[in-house]
């Protein structure tokens, strides 16, 4: 080892040597020594800097590749070594210019310990190592006095050149405020010590070494622009999904480790679900109030077939459980445990309404590649719209509730040359059984035309930038104005709520009214026009009771900010102008002329929106059968399967 740092003394000796010849002073030669040898490096400099730029200019892949994989570290491994081969990135070349500074270090401190060796190289002479009363010769920690300057000299110039490199360099000022601070730490303790215990000539060295490279990472950024080469917008998009990911995992851990006094009878149905070997289908619901997604199809099912029906709800509180029976089975399995249960799924189809299969917590099977996974859809809006790009792709089949909706997903597997799914000409459940809840209804003329205000739950929604202007310019016109927030608003801003019932007065007057009771849908029938941003109750409202919507221009929803590439409107967009009329929100006082041509004109009569209805949703009345009848035919494709592998 002594053999390598001679020989590496040597070498740098040499450059000492040239340095103290052009300029006779050793403080000077070794400022210029320390510039020269940044000189040398500097096309390994160069070769780094690109290398962090191919490696940020990957980071946005590598955060969606983080966010779908999450909590599946040896996914993340070989997607990342299979994006790293693509891009020919080499993950150690980072680590060259410590490795290189560490070798410099080694060779600088045996120099300034024998100088007399490679600046005279065996010539007499007398070397001069004072500035002022500073002998560059000295260890501060033993003479103390002015020499205590070098260390914290020293340690500033490392601040300075992590706080810059924090800043500016390219491949640091994305890591996080942990790892900076860490090399911050780093960096600062290595040049205390090096001030402290070695000479201070190699201080000196130390001090301008940091400096210069401040110099040179600004050098760098000129003749390499980072921002010519990344797109950062991408890369603020991918760390949004990231911290999605993230955020959905951090909840769980919270919920593992807090006192759930529901996690025995989750422990004991976990353990009931995997007593049935033979299981078959199986439902998944998210919460309470999902089984209406289900419930056409599930009731059909149970009437026209012998199958059993697995129920799993992430909801302890689920209404299902008092529908427990023979041949329906809820078992109440939490999203910690879920992540698991999914991995091990043996059933031979799984229903689900929860989109991003595979990219988020819920996984497709890991026990059994065949089983068949069937997406069934809330509502009629565009998935490629309303979801995440990806949303979908994983699924064998979808139920789909109109024309554009197939469209959609065709459209994007040819652009992405993805499998080609099953799609089943489904509809709507939640349509359907509106439709038959509205007809069972006493349709009486009421002596007043009633307004619905039925906002959304997304930001800037109706209730949180404009209902004040809304209500102000329909009073006094002749209507009973009923505003319906939508749950999640009375649960998180009831203030605001409040302050609207105290401005308006709604509690003392006939015709306007806040309602918060949600456990009818009267009100949504007996409306004879509904106001709304971006709601899905828009599409629910006009298809199951023929009458027009009116839509408020707020900023739109948008969670695919690539949906235009498939070149097709989304329903969202579209039936806008089919169903009803939009109106801007610098345009709220034309508000009763658009209510009173909605209500009057025959373009939105009751004719012409079932004409629409029926071009727009798939099998109206009939969704529950068509998805039964479709299960069925596909569970006696796997029981036949099953028997000639038995075979």
């Amino acid at each position: 080892m002594n053999y390598v740092i001679g020989l590496i003394g040597d070498v740098l000796g040499g450059l000492m040597y040239c340095c103290y010849n052009l300029l006779p002073n050793y403080f000077i030669s070794i400022i210029l020594f320390t510039f020269s040898t940044k000189m040398v490096l500097l096309p390994v400099s160069l070769w780094v800097q690109k290398n962090s730029i191919k490696m940020v200019k990957m980071q946005p892949e590598m955060n969606f590749i983080r966010a779908k994989y999450f909590g599946n570290g040896e996914k993340i491994s070989e997607e990342q070594y299979e994006l790293y081969k693509r891009e020919h990135y080499q993950p150690l070349a980072d680590l060259i210019p410590l490795a290189l500074q560490l070798i410099l270090l080694m060779g600088v401190i045996d120099v300034i310990n024998h100088p007399e060796e490679h600046i005279f190289r065996g010539n007499p002479g007398v070397l001069d190592t004072m500035l002022g009363s500073l002998d560059l010769s000295s260890i501060p920690a033993e003479v103390g006095g002015t020499a205590y300057l070098i260390p914290l000299v020293a340690a500033f110039s490392a601040w300075f050149m992590c706080f810059i490199q924090n800043k500016i360099n390219v491949l640091q000022s994305e890591q996080g405020k942990i790892n900076q601070m860490g090399t911050m730490i780093l960096s600062i303790g290595l040049s205390l010590y090096l001030g402290f215990f070695v000479k201070t000539g190699v201080g000196i060295y130390w001090t301008f070494s940091n400096l210069f490279s401040v110099l040179q990472l600004y050098f760098l950024n000129i003749i390499m622009n980072p921002k010519k080469y990344i797109d950062y917008e991408a890369l603020e998009k991918s760390r949004e999904e990231l911290r999605s990911a993230s955020a959905f995992e951090r909840q769980n851990k919270k919920k593992f480790f807090e006192k759930d006094p529901y996690r025995k009878k989750e422990k004991a149905d976990y353990k009931r679900f995997f007593r049935d070997y033979e299981m078959q289908l199986v439902f998944y619901s998210e919460k309470n109030g999902f089984y209406k997604y289900f419930q056409n199809i599930i009731e059909t099912l149970l009437e026209k077939s012998d199958v059993v029906i697995n129920y799993i709800t992430s909801d302890p509180n689920d209404k299902v459980f008092e529908m427990e029976s023979e041949r329906f089975k809820p078992y109440y399995i939490g999203e910690n445990k879920l992540i698991v249960l999914m991995m091990k799924m043996e059933a031979d189809i799984v229903v689900m309404t929860t989109p991003d299969l595979e990219s988020f917590h819920i996984k497709r099977s890991l026990v059994r590649k065949d089983n068949e996974y069937i997406y069934v859809p809330h509502d009629v809006n565009s998935p490629n719209l309303t979801f995440r790009k990806e949303a979908l792709d994983h699924f064998d089949t979808i139920f789909s509730s109109g024309p554009l909706c197939t469209k959609e997903i065709r459209k994007r597997e040819e652009k992405n040359r993805l499998p080609e799914k099953r799609i089943i000409e489904w509809g709507s459940g939640v349509i359907d059984n509106m439709i038959r809840s509205y007809d069972a209804m006493d349709q009486r003329e009421k002596a007043v035309r009633e307004i619905l205000i039925a906002p959304s739950w997304q930001k800037d929604n109706i209730l949180s930038s404009c209902i004040e202007e809304i209500l102000e310019n329909l009073e006094g016109h002749g209507y009973r104005i009923i505003v319906r927030p939508h749950p999640q608003f009375v649960r998180h801003d009831a203030d605001r709520l409040e302050y609207l019932r105290g401005k308006f007065h709604m509690d003392e007057r006939d015709d306007m009214e806040m309602q918060t009771d949600f456990s009818s849908n009267s009100t949504v029938y007996q409306a004879d026009i509904v106001i709304t941003d971006w709601s899905s109750i828009a599409f629910e409202y006009s298809f199951a009771t023929l009458k027009p919507s009116l839509f408020i221009n707020t900023p739109m929803k948008i969670m695919n900010e690539d949906y235009e590439e498939l070149g097709i409107t989304p329903i969202d967009i579209e039936l806008r102008s089919r169903i009803g009329k939009s109106v801007d929100l610098d345009q709220l006082e034309t508000l009763p002329k658009v209510v009173d041509e909605l209500l009057n004109n025959n373009a939105f009569s009751k004719e012409s929106l079932e004409k629409i209805r029926n071009e727009y949703i798939y099998q109206i009345g009939h969704s529950g059968e068509v998805g039964a009848e479709y299960i069925m035919d596909r569970l006696a494709y796997y029981k036949k399967k099953h028997e000639e592998e038995d075979d």
